[in-house]
C-alpha cells in the first residue's frame, strides 16, 4: 500500500491493521523460536529467511573425512596441498562451534614467516606489519560471517587472531584453536602450540609440508604429524590432489611442479 493511500485511510478513520499483514519485505522470526546458526531448529519450520552462514558441505572424500575428524576429535592435523580447503573448513567449523555455544572463543594463529619478500619497510607498528600475514584468516572469517559481526566479536574478545610468537605460556580453555600454515613452524614451535590445548577445547592444525618457507630440515609439520598418527585420540587427515576445490589447473600444476 502506498504512503498516499495510508495517509488517506488514517485521515478517514478507516485504518485496519489486519490488512497490512504480510506486507513486510522480510518475515520476522518469532522470539521464542530456537534457531541455530545453520538453520536447524528441530521444529516444523526449520528454514531461515535470512542467514549469512552457509551449511558446510564436503566436496571430496578427503574433506568429508576432515569434517568428521573435527567433530570427533579434540586435536586434528590436516595436511594437504593448496586448495584442498584445509583452512576454510577449520575456520568454518570454528565459527559453527562459536555460534552454537559449544566454545566461548575462537583463537586463530599463523606463523609470521616471510615468503621471500621482506615487509619490514611497511609503515605502522607491529600490528600493522603483521596484518598482511594474518589477512588469509580475515578472508576466511568474512566468508562465514559479515565483517560487522567479525569486528564485533573481535572487539569483545570472542575472536582472536595472533601470530605464533604470541602463543607461548598460554592455556586455551573453552576455545576452538586453528593453527594455519603450520609447515612454517619448527618442531619446537609446533610442540609449544600443541601443548596450549586446554579443557573443553578443539585444535585444528593445517599445513602443506611441501610448501614450507623454511629450510626443509627446519619444518616440523611432517615429523610431528608422523609421530601423532600413533596416538589414538588424535586425528591426522592427509588430503590429496583429488581434494583440491580451486581451479582445475591448480591440481594439474601441482601434479608436475
Amino acid at each position: 500500500m502506498s504512503k498516499r493511500a495510508l495517509k488517506r485511510q488514517l485521515r478517514e478513520g478507516a485504518f485496519d491493521a489486519g490488512q497490512f499483514e504480510g506486507d513486510d519485505k522480510v518475515r520476522r522470526l518469532p522470539l521464542d523460536r530456537g534457531w541455530t546458526p545453520l538453520g536447524h531448529s528441530g521444529g516444523a519450520n526449520d528454514d531461515r529467511d535470512q542467514g549469512y552462514l552457509k551449511t558446510i558441505k564436503a566436496k571430496s572424500p578427503g574433506q568429508e573425512q576432515l569434517i568428521k575428524a573435527i567433530d570427533a576429535k579434540n586435536l586434528v592435523m590436516a595436511l594437504g596441498p593448496a586448495g584442498t580447503g584445509k583452512t576454510y573448513l577449520a575456520i568454518a567449523k570454528a565459527v559453527e562451534a562459536l555460534e552454537s555455544g559449544r566454545v566461548g572463543r575462537i583463537v586463530l594463529s599463523r606463523p609470521a614467516v616471510e615468503a621471500g619478500e621482506s615487509i619490514g619497510f611497511l609503515p605502522g607498528d607491529a600490528e600493522d606489519k603483521l596484518a598482511p600475514y594474518l589477512r588469509p584468516l580475515y578472508d576466511a572469517l568474512s566468508d562465514r560471517l559479515s565483517m560487522k559481526r567479525v569486528r564485533a566479536l573481535m572487539a569483545e574478545g570472542a575472536i582472536e587472531i595472533a601470530p605464533v610468537g604470541f602463543m607461548r605460556g598460554r592455556t586455551l580453555n573453552n576455545a576452538f584453536v586453528v593453527i594455519d600454515e603450520a609447515q612454517n613452524c619448527t618442531y619446537v614451535q609446533l610442540k609449544m602450540l600443541l601443548t596450549r590445548l586446554g579443557w573443553h577445547s578443539t585444535m585444528v592444525v593445517t599445513g602443506d609440508p611441501n610448501q614450507s618457507d623454511l629450510l626443509p630440515e627446519l619444518s616440523g609439520l611432517g615429523p610431528v604429524a608422523t609421530k601423532l598418527e600413533q596416538v589414538g585420540n588424535i586425528a591426522v587427515v592427509r588430503l590429496a590432489e583429488q581434494d583440491i576445490v580451486r581451479h582445475p589447473l591448480v591440481a594439474e600444476m601441482l601434479g608436475v611442479l
